[in-house]
């Protein structure tokens, strides 16, 4: 059995999208999956099981909507591309913690995309890029490095230029993912 990781896109943010996890977890294990454990209540669910990711993201988004009545985005990775993810950050731990000084919050994160972004669109991204605002594509993921807040940058504001449905999450949670994927 694979060890997969389901990344919710847009629930438990500012009031929206109300899934408790309890309940979450319930509905991957009524899919029939297997060791299912979820992590912080922005929507990640780690899990076992032999089906396809895309086999399991539509399975997975269909029952989100017929139970919550919430139509969203699952990003899927496996543990062993999330340990990839880790292994491939192309930001040196210099530059890591030099934004970290600058911003005093979180400063690394991954948007992690369903699939490759087209080649095209790629290059709109580089109008957002700044000595502040940094980024790196590597295959579906995209490597973000914020000097000032990520709330506060123009290239995070338009990632959705790229076309292809994601979600994001911050350097600390994509390890703790990868932690936690070791034990299930």
């Amino acid at each position: 059995m694979i060890t997969y990781i389901a990344l919710l896109r847009g629930i438990n943010v500012g009031g929206k999208n109300i899934i408790k996890m309890a309940e979450l977890k319930k509905v991957f294990e009524s899919l029939g999956l297997f060791n299912v454990k979820t992590y912080i209540q922005s929507g990640n669910v780690l899990f076992k099981s032999d089906e396809s990711e895309e086999a399991l993201r539509d399975k997975i988004e269909h029952e989100i909507e017929a139970v919550f009545g919430i139509s969203l985005s699952v990003v899927i990775r496996t543990a062993a591309e999330i340990n990839q993810i880790i292994r491939n950050c192309p930001f040196s731990e210099a530059q890591i913690k030099e934004a970290e000084a600058l911003s005093q919050v979180e400063s690394l994160y991954v948007l992690l995309l369903l699939h490759t972004p087209l080649e095209e669109k790629v290059p709109i991204l580089e109008a957002y890029k700044s000595e502040n605002d940094e980024y790196k594509i590597i295959g579906r993921d995209v490597f973000l490095l914020f000097k000032n807040s990520v709330r506060n940058s123009k290239l995070a504001a338009n990632l959705h230029r790229l076309e292809v449905p994601s979600t994001m999450r911050n350097w600390k949670t994509i390890n703790k993912l990868a932690d936690l994927a070791k034990d299930i």
